[in-house]
């Protein structure tokens, strides 16, 4: 456990559902070559400062997040796809503790083979921001706005992507506007949704 960061230990100290397949988890994840970090609240565990693992909570599962999981060769058919809007992360989800322990040499096998991928510098193929659906509502306000339209095409792609699959979530014409409304000010500035 050479790669364990004491700047994390807050994290693994809180008394939570997941505590303990948390802690099971980090054994698993150490007995590697990568790096414990904090990142998003979260402990993160990287290869030469590239994000490869994360560990997080949720009310119904824990999981182990692969940022390249797309990529990984997934034998037991595990792999889950967090949302239909993640293009590249997959997840092992846990639901107990035992289920980590019993589990053990196959999380590290995935761990083993998400760096080698990482080693290999393969990239996943990512859907073009081009290929989002651009509501309605949101052209029409580009169209009409041109220092927001210079705005947006001037944010990184993540970022665009981000506000078009926020703007196309809604399904009345009215929620999406407003959504389009509140975020005006966010996109002029440069900023993305979380920013």
């Amino acid at each position: 456990m050479s790669h364990m960061s004491p700047s994390i230990d807050a994290f693994f100290s809180k008394t939570s559902r997941w505590q303990e397949a948390f802690h099971q988890l980090r054994r698993i994840i150490l007995g590697t070559e990568l790096v414990e970090e904090l990142k998003w609240g979260k402990p993160c565990y990287t290869l030469q400062g590239t994000n490869v693992v994360l560990i997080h909570g949720f009310k119904e599962y824990c999981a182990v997040l692969f940022h390249k999981g797309v990529l990984l060769e997934d034998k037991h058919g595990l792999l889950i796809q967090q949302t239909e809007n993640v293009q590249v992360a997959r997840q092992l989800r846990f639901t107990s503790a035992e289920q980590v322990a019993e589990m053990a040499p196959i999380i590290k096998g995935y761990v083993l083979d998400a760096i080698r991928v990482e080693k290999s510098g393969a990239q996943a193929a990512l859907k073009k921001t081009s290929e989002f659906n651009m509501p309605d509502e949101f052209r029409q306000t580009l169209d009409e706005n041109p220092a927001l339209k210079a705005a947006f095409e001037a944010l990184t792609p993540g970022r665009q992507r981000g506000y078009l699959l926020h703007f196309s979530q809604p399904k009345q014409s009215k929620t999406r506007e407003s959504r389009i409304e509140k975020y005006m000010q966010h996109i002029l500035d440069g900023k993305g949704l979380n920013d």
